[in-house]
């Protein structure tokens, strides 16, 4: 059994994208459940795939991972930088103690020095990245003999290594070659758009100088964490909205190492696998089928071997192609409607949602293709009798009348303040009314939705209809 189990409690934006400001719980404050579900609703462009891009900036830091290029995009246009707060909370089921954690970082657009230079008499333009600086690392730790006020652990916000001076000794010592490491790890962490605070450099002095293991215990979670219980499934990995493309990822043990491999099944696409990975994805694909089946009845997958192939390095492995089993015939998955390869894609962690308190999954626009009472009933049964957390972004409305109204939240038409929960719901309300209601009459303290005019539209499809020759 897993000792400790962490999760994302609140986040704070801050000129991220399109949002200015906005603070989002993710607690449900209404009723106590083992699962923690946050469903995001709002009109377009209302900062819904804000919230989960700052997960996925979330993702990077925290495995000690270069943040993409198009990340110098996410700084709000009127500001010079951007800054996300993340809170967790961490138990330790062995000692009973908790963690009450606060993370917080900037991003700025910066100037890539490892890109093309300008020479004499030849113009190349300019290449920018997305700088992670100003982290701030802070705990709050209690279990039944020991009691620490929120304090700050690691603060970066210094020309020095990190502050407190306190903090410094007790993590990583006095000696002045470890100080020196220490700083080179900073600056090369900011010229490679990487974390600091969750660097390898930090990490291993970390593990070979901290003098109180409740700290390191504290960096050894948040990177577990981070690297192997947090996914957030976006949009861009496919580069089309409907996520054809989305791999499926699983875990497997590799025979010539003590260590677990990762291998990526594509769904619309043969994939190459190293043979020790065969018996792994047939088995976790016979274990999706136990719930795809209940969820469209008379559909499962198979995995159909194509035969040896030779990866680049020279190892041997398998090419394999997914494909859709009903009515007695198989055809390729790729071939099957985009709702069906939506849930198959994200069928493996909506089951480790449903069975591990310290998973947690982020999906932008999980509705995508999927029939409306279907997806409801889904995520009804997650949240009644799940363990993790999951956290969605939706423009179907079903699930506001299927899931527990403290598990819902909406964007706001103010970028000031983007995120709200409604006031005033009571238990025999029909949320998704109210929420058709509040758009037509705005009874919320902030807008939820921008008005448009039918006339204005109307004139305007009129008008591009003439000046196209229709």
């Amino acid at each position: 059994m897993k000792t400790k189990t962490v999760r994302l409690t609140r986040i704070e934006i801050t000129d991220f994208k399109n949002v200015e400001h906005g603070i989002l719980s993710f607690e449900n404050t209404r009723k106590s459940y083992s699962a923690s579900i946050l469903g995001l609703y709002g009109q377009n462009g209302s900062g819904k795939t804000a919230l989960i891009d700052a997960l996925s900036l979330l993702k990077y830091a925290l495995t000690g991972q270069s943040l993409p290029a198009n990340f110098v995009d996410f700084v709000n246009v009127n500001a010079a930088y951007a800054k996300v707060k993340y809170t967790f909370q961490i138990i330790n089921h062995e000692t009973e103690g908790s963690y009450d954690v606060h993370y917080e970082l900037c991003i700025r657009k910066e100037a890539d020095e490892s890109g093309p230079n300008i020479e004499q008499n030849h113009y190349e333009p300019i290449q920018y990245k997305a700088a992670i600086f100003n982290e701030v690392l802070a705990c709050a730790y209690q279990d039944a003999e020991i009691k620490h006020k929120l304090q700050s652990v690691v603060d970066t916000r210094t020309e020095e290594v990190f502050v407190p001076v306190s903090k410094y000794n007790v993590l990583v010592g006095h000696g002045a070659k470890t100080a020196a490491t220490l700083l080179a790890g900073k600056q090369m962490a900011g010229l490679l758009s990487k974390s600091f605070v969750f660097s390898t450099t930090l990490l291993n002095v970390l593990r070979q100088n901290c003098k109180e293991k409740l700290y390191l215990d504290l960096f050894e979670s948040l990177i577990w964490f981070g690297n192997y219980e947090l996914f957030v499934i976006n949009t861009a990995h496919t580069g089309v909205i409907t996520m054809n493309t989305l791999p499926l990822t699983f875990q497997y043990k590799e025979e010539s190492r003590s260590s677990a491999g990762s291998v990526m099944i594509h769904l619309n696409a043969s994939s190459l696998i190293p043979r020790e990975a065969f018996e792994t994805v047939e088995k976790v694909v016979r274990n999706m089928n136990g719930v795809l089946m209940q969820l469209l009845p008379g559909l499962t997958i198979g995995v159909k071997n194509l035969g040896t192939e030779m990866f680049p390095t020279g190892d041997a492995g398998i090419k394999i192609q997914l494909v859709s089993r009903k009515n007695s015939k198989d055809i390729p998955l790729q071939y099957e409607s985009e709702g069906i390869k939506k849930i198959v894609s994200v069928l493996q962690l909506l089951i480790a949602v449903y069975n591990q308190p310290s998973i947690t999954v982020a999906i932008d626009e999980l509705d995508s293709g999927v029939f409306e009472y279907l997806l409801g009933e889904l995520l009804r049964i997650i949240s009644e009798k799940g363990k993790g957390q999951l956290i969605f972004t939706s423009h179907n409305l079903r699930p506001l009348e299927t899931l527990d109204k403290g598990f819902i939240a909406f964007t706001t038409s103010n970028p000031r303040n983007r995120y709200i929960r409604f006031a005033n719901i009571k238990t025999h309300h029909n949320l998704r009314d109210f929420y058709y209601r509040d758009i037509v009459l705005g009874e919320q303290n902030e807008s939820v939705y921008e008005p448009t005019d039918n006339y204005e539209i109307a004139l305007a499809f009129r008008e591009a209809g003439e000046l196209s020759g229709s």
